[in-house]
């Protein structure tokens, strides 16, 4: 992938307010809070904005993403309001940090914001680096997501090297520690595995990565050969997560290492098609199909030993009518596993679309299919807007530079919220009467009886 420019150096302070000044202030201020009045950034103390729940509150952030600037502020507001989140990062209460934390994660999820980022990533690193170290669960998750859309802010590159640096070896730390918090563990194992992809530059550091999250989804692997079932366990979600990371690490490897890792796990990753827990089970399943289409990428005559095996238990799984699950875990299954079979048998991929402004990106093979799932884990709702503005991503599905919209364009494609607004009552108002002479004719049928 191509590297992003390089930027000036950034300046530590970050112009935010986060920085030694800040933690000064909250060592010397006693614990007392007080009532919260407009900042600037020569007084950006931590105390004085412990308890601002306009800074603090993530939801400012978390609906509308960049139609919230539009309507309700300018970018001004916007890096204001940043700011001021960036420095309840170092705040003494872990529920403050933790809001500030999300808070700057949903912004940046649904706002490219490059250049603010670029000159204060080193206090946002200091600030998620504390965090990881110190905080409990809810606090090192927000931490790794925030750590997650730092990188894909930010993209290739320097910067993100020395992220990687930095917060690499607390995230392996966390996620092999067996008395961290499962939760924090599995949302690290994600960032992690995104944070290489995008920043690993070394390649013995990327196979370092691959062996992390291998040693972790390898002990869901079947042992006992008189077991035909793999009964779930807490750690199973943690696997689950290593699995999908290291999947998508994969598909950057050489070749050479790529084989390795194929002939380590291929007759192995079959075993977890067994779980008992359907999300494991689909993982393994869009893996294995990933996994053969980066076999016959290399080897368009490759061949599998245990062919007949597989199929009989991808077909299984594609038609499965068990009663003891549930409805909906079986739908979602079978949907899976029929694409699943088809790229294992016959060598095909159902082609789908995705929409984002006036542009589509048709995933056509499951490497892409499962890089935009990730990314779309994410970033959440925010992700179609970094598909049209974000030069990473675009480079990342070859997609080419940003499409430039004027303002008329962008507000003939915007549906505004007092229209959505419309649009939903009108749709509840139809439902409702379509309801009610369905009752109606109930109702006469029967009296007529």
């Amino acid at each position: 992938m191509p590297k992003n420019k390089r930027r000036n150096a950034p300046h530590r302070s970050g112009g935010g307010g986060g920085g030694s000044g800040a933690a000064t202030s909250a060592a010397t201020a006693g614990g007392q809070h007080r009532t919260v009045q407009p900042f600037s950034d020569e007084d950006a103390s931590i105390e004085t904005m412990s308890h601002c729940s306009g800074y603090s509150d993530p939801s400012s952030f978390a609906e509308d993403g960049p139609e919230v600037l539009d309507e309700e502020g300018t970018q001004e507001d916007l890096e204001y309001k940043l700011k001021g989140l960036i420095d309840l990062t170092l705040d003494k209460s872990a529920k403050t940090r933790q809001a500030a934390l999300e808070g700057v994660k949903n912004a940046l999820s649904s706002k490219v914001l490059y250049e603010f980022v670029l000159e204060r990533r080193m206090t946002l690193t200091d600030s998620i680096e504390r965090c990881l170290k110190k905080g409990k669960s809810d606090e090192q998750r927000a931490a790794a997501a925030l750590a997650s859309v730092l990188c894909i802010q930010l993209g290739p590159g320097f910067e993100s090297e020395e992220i990687l640096k930095t917060l690499g070896p607390i995230l392996k730390k966390i996620i092999c520690d067996g008395t961290a918090s499962i939760q924090a563990r599995q949302t690290c194992a994600t960032c992690f595995g995104v944070c290489c992809f995008i920043a690993t530059d070394d390649i013995t550091e990327l196979y370092s990565a691959l062996e992390c999250l291998e040693n972790l989804f390898s002990k869901s692997y079947l042992k006992e050969k008189d077991s035909s079932v793999i009964c779930s366990t807490p750690n199973t979600v943690l696997h689950i997560s290593s699995l999908l990371a290291w999947t998508l690490l994969l598909t950057i490897c050489p070749i050479s290492e790529v084989k390795k890792k194929l002939e380590l796990h291929f007759h192995k990753l079959p075993s977890l098609l067994s779980c008992d827990d359907v999300n494991m089970r689909i993982a393994a399943g869009e893996s294995l199909a990933l996994l053969f289409e980066l076999a016959r990428g290399m080897e368009s005559d490759f061949f599998y030993e245990d062919m007949d095996s597989l199929t009989q238990m991808l077909r299984a799984l594609a038609t499965d009518g068990n009663k003891h699950r549930a409805k909906v875990d079986k739908r979602k299954q079978r949907s899976v596993f029929r694409d699943v079979l088809r790229a294992v048998e016959e060598r095909d991929f159902p082609t789908e679309t995705v929409k984002f402004g006036p542009e589509r990106m048709y995933i056509d093979s499951w490497v892409k299919k499962h890089t935009y799932d990730t990314f779309k884990e994410v970033l959440g709702s925010g992700m179609q807007y970094h598909l049209q503005t974000n030069e990473f991503l675009r480079n990342v599905f070859e997609l080419g530079p940003p499409v430039m919209l004027d303002a008329a364009t962008l507000k003939t494609m915007k549906i505004s919220r007092f229209e959505r607004h419309l649009y939903n009552s009108a749709a509840f108002k139809a439902r409702t009467k379509a309801r009610s002479k369905c009752r109606d004719k109930r109702a006469d049928v029967g009296e007529f009886f």
